[in-house]
């Protein structure tokens, strides 16, 4: 409307000038209506929940659809159907996704499965998931009532913890809210009511028994675990702004400025997280951005940190409400890793790009490695790139292989789900779900 006002104007303007003043008048024009397609193409407009567009960088790179769809295919098969799967069937209508190295499965890996599943339309496996972690982790009652056990040894069925993780709850609700967009709300499961049930509990959580809200209301960021010191800290691969707009969209629970305004924060606080010379961040920090250490490991960059850099790129493509940091950060990350080689970084550092004196272990390995979840999530960040070696880390990921590392490690559940996610954001298949109409 703005625009079509100031096009008027100038029409107007233009057919009672004289032929000299309609010279220099079409150059203000000109230059307004330039300012008008500036805006056009700027961070709301662009943003692929105004405009319905979600670029697929895999087709600017040259690869053929139809390739790119059989690259989709074959990860998810891997992780869901193949020999090597992290998803498991348990009898009519219940499955769980295992991290294999821990002998576990968690809430990371449970919320992650089914938003794949409702990303790429598998209701069944959606459903089995839910119902899976809805009878084994969902509490019940007591303090913890409507949170998730993070943790449980699918085996034996015995929780390794009776606390909570706030990114899978985060995860849970963002990816129920989604389901009840695409599939409604009566075919076996009202997705939105389970996701409702989550946040309700968790708008209950006042610190009694020392249980808290996911978020930390005082400062609006979500919390590293939402129980005792765990609520005071917090981990900078959970602040996934795209998400609580995605909850102020579509919960409708009363509380969508306060889930506006922790979008708004958690975009702030990333801005103090990351680096800015590398770009790189803590895996733990204070709400300040400061860096967080623990008894288990000194701050740095490593496992939980690989997820900063395809979380704010989701953020860049759904919204775009911080596009010019947003830009910053990725040619800044992908400049640093570019000097390290795109076939050849590490995937530990400490933020100021040297390599750490502590070496994080996995899987009962401890070495630094190129890895695979790390090679997929900073060609996530092509997405907001401008600059032409963009495309390189796009065609790593494209030549890159979910298979043990020449030394026996192989972890398709982390590099795996991240694997995944990284194909599906560069195709345009990582998408924001909106209600069907006239369903």
């Amino acid at each position: 409307m703005k625009i079509n006002a100031l096009y008027q104007r100038c029409v107007l303007n233009r057919k009672a000038a004289s032929a000299l003043v309609i010279g220099a008048f079409s150059v203000v024009c000109s230059s307004v209506l330039g300012q008008a397609k500036t805006e056009i193409n700027s961070e709301f407009f662009r943003a692929a929940y105004y405009s319905g567009v979600y670029r697929n960088i895999f087709q600017e790179a040259g690869y053929s659809q139809s390739a790119i769809d059989q690259k989709v295919a074959k990860a998810y098969y891997d992780l869901f159907e193949g020999p090597n799967r992290i998803y498991f069937e348990v009898g009519d209508s219940m499955g769980y996704v295992s991290d294999l190295k821990n002998h576990d499965a968690r809430t990371e890996g449970l919320s992650y499965g089914m938003m794949i599943a409702v990303q790429l339309n598998k209701k069944n496996v959606f459903d089995r998931i839910w119902r899976w972690s809805k009878a084994y982790l969902q509490h019940l009652d007591g303090p913890r009532k409507g949170y998730f056990a993070w943790s449980i040894n699918p085996k034996t069925m015995k929780r390794n913890s009776e606390g909570s993780a706030s990114d899978g709850e985060l995860y849970y609700v963002t990816s129920l809210l989604f389901a009840s967009n695409r599939w409604g709300n009566n075919t076996g499961i009202d997705y939105y009511a389970e996701a409702r049930n989550i946040l309700d509990a968790m708008w209950k959580k006042d610190g009694s028994n020392n249980v808290h809200n996911l978020i930390n209301t005082e400062h609006k960021q979500i919390s590293f675990v939402p129980e005792g010191k765990g609520y005071t800290w917090t981990d900078p691969s959970y602040h996934l702004p795209a998400f609580f707009e995605i909850w102020a969209e579509y919960a409708r629970d009363g509380h969508e400025q306060f889930y506006r305004d922790c979008a708004d924060t958690a975009r702030a606080f990333l801005h103090r997280a990351c680096h800015p010379v590398t770009s790189l961040n803590y895996d733990y920090t204070e709400f300040s951005g400061q860096p967080h250490s623990t008894p288990w490991m000194p701050a740095a960059f490593r496992y939980d940190s690989w997820r900063v850099p395809m979380n704010i790129a989701m953020d860049y493509v759904w919204f775009g409400k911080d596009k010019t940091w947003q830009e910053g950060y990725a040619q800044k990350l992908q400049d640093f890793l570019y000097s390290k080689g795109v076939n050849s970084f590490d995937d530990q550092f400490n933020v100021d790009g040297s390599s750490p004196d502590f070496i994080l272990d996995a899987g009962g390995f401890r070495k630094l490695r190129h890895s695979l979840g790390l090679v997929a999530t900073s060609a996530s960040v092509s997405l907001m790139n401008t600059d032409a070696k963009k495309l390189d880390f796009v065609r790593a990921l494209w030549d890159a292989k979910l298979e043990p590392y020449s030394d026996g490690y192989f972890d398709p559940y982390y590099d795996g789900l991240l694997y995944l996610f990284g194909l599906m954001h560069l195709s345009g298949k990582y998408q924001i779900i909106k209600p069907v109409i006239n369903r």
